[in-house]
């Protein structure tokens, strides 16, 4: 290997480290709010998707005959293998779907280590910024807009004396939410005894994510939403 060549390599080197930097910068987003992939796994997709990218720019550094490189088909190939790994941390219950914003943090990780392996990475240094603005800052401001759920109440049905209502406000607050009990009362004819209550949750989460948290708790019987009276007219 002459001295072109070991110079070609280092900066091939470099582009990887840029795809693991800055990639890792959105894991560590990811990891602060506590999501399933993380600092590692943005940054694994980043280096990954930045030496695919190099490979398919320079395919002879594996074949005996020197040969043109099809970076464009390495991409395509880049871009459906990584949906596997977004489909991996969506989940779906009931009619609650969580995980999409770190399933498009790993899809655009593998864009950016791609941007990286073409040599483009002031461009991934800013796409990295905006990411980081509209993940902190639009998000921040979204939470901050009206919605329907201020002006809704649940509904919860449970087995008294189990702990459920205990473990349904601590997988609350786990969540974010703050709970106000508005009114509670035991069920008359049931057996085993069951208890209503009804409370306020205020949090940043969607309320229906709330819900379908809620109704997988053991000895929680049913859990629904509805209007709060004083703003039916609304």
């Amino acid at each position: 290997m002459d001295l072109a060549e070991w110079h070609t390599m280092g900066w091939e080197a470099l582009r990887v480290l840029a795809a693991a930097f800055l990639c890792g910068l959105i894991g560590i987003e990811r990891q602060y709010h506590q999501k399933n992939a993380g600092m590692r796994t943005h940054s694994l997709v980043g280096m990954g998707a930045c030496l695919f990218t190099i490979v398919g720019m320079h395919p002879w550094a594996l074949e005996s005959t020197p040969a043109g490189g099809d970076a464009m088909r390495v991409a395509a190939q880049v871009v459906t293998g990584i949906g596997f790994l977004g489909a991996g941390v969506i989940f779906v219950n009931r009619d609650a779907v969580r995980g999409l914003t770190t399933a498009a943090g790993i899809w655009l990780s593998a864009a950016l280590g791609m941007a990286c392996g073409a040599g483009m990475i002031p461009l991934a240094a800013v796409v990295t910024l905006l990411y980081l603005l509209v993940v902190v800052g639009v998000s921040t401001l979204v939470t901050r807009l009206p919605t329907r759920d201020r002006h809704r109440l649940v509904r919860m049905v449970y087995t008294d004396r189990t702990g459920a209502l205990r473990r349904v406000l601590t997988a609350a607050t786990e969540m974010g939410f703050e709970c106000s009990v508005i009114s509670t009362h035991q069920m008359a004819g049931t057996d085993p005894v069951t208890v209503e209550v009804v409370v306020r949750f205020t949090g940043d989460l969607p309320l229906k994510d709330l819900v379908a948290e809620l109704s997988e708790i053991a000895d929680v019987r049913t859990v629904e939403t509805f209007e709060d009276s004083r703003f039916q007219d609304e």
